[in-house]
């Protein structure tokens, strides 16, 4: 299985986004998360469109967008043209799960769905067969630095498992508390992708702690 890590931008230095997202494109990581929070479905005010061009420019690897927003339908395809591979939107945040992702993949994208900690994976079963990938908090989404929930790795047994059952291939990422003392049973767990925001950005050789998240 590929261990893939997703560095968030939203522990990066703001006012170095560009020195960020290059020290990132010179690491092993293979893609780039970016939280886009609107304030409404979390308690967060983060990253909007004129951001994304920046960051797109810096680097040629996955932009891995994460949106933390309420009724994404209407922003799904801006987010697609400003260069994002993947698009993710949050099951609870809208009652357009169909539209949201055909129109992602509409604009030419890969699409995403998340979870909460408190919403059961079950609720995703009839949906899996669309997107291309799931996204377990492993935190309340909103803030950086929070620690690790261990039974979000519950959800992620059962996506696998439904996975394998229903033939599917759909990538299976956690968002919330990843580092690198806990990499190692998360992707053990089933995990394809991991983001890693603190851990990452907080070390003091961030490019050797990529390395070493990838190999826990």
């Amino acid at each position: 299985m590929t261990r893939i890590i997703s560095p968030s931008m939203l522990s990066a230095d703001f006012g170095n986004l560009e020195r960020d997202t290059q020290m990132i494109d010179r690491s092993e990581a293979q893609w780039v998360h970016i939280d886009v929070m609107d304030g409404v479905f979390v308690p967060n005010i983060s990253f909007g469109f004129p951001v994304m061009k920046p960051i797109r420019k810096a680097t040629n690897k996955v932009l891995d967008v994460h949106l933390m927003i309420v009724e994404p339908e209407k922003y799904v395809r801006r987010f697609v043209e400003a260069g994002s591979d993947y698009v993710t939107f949050h099951y609870e945040a809208t009652e357009c799960i169909d539209k949201c992702i055909d129109e992602i993949h509409s604009a030419g994208a890969k699409a995403g769905i998340s979870i909460k900690p408190a919403t059961p994976a079950s609720v995703l079963k009839d949906i899996l067969p669309k997107v291309e990938l799931v996204l377990v908090m492993s935190v309340e989404p909103g803030f950086g630095g929070k620690s690790f929930m261990p039974n979000s790795l519950d959800k992620v047994r059962e996506l696998k498992a439904l996975r394998e059952q229903m033939g599917l291939d759909f990538i299976i990422e956690i968002d919330g508390g990843i580092s690198a003392k806990n990499a190692g049973e998360v992707f053990d767990a089933g995990v394809d992708a991991v983001v890693a925001g603190s851990a990452v950005f907080g070390a003091p050789d961030p490019e050797a702690e990529i390395v070493k998240i990838l190999n826990a």
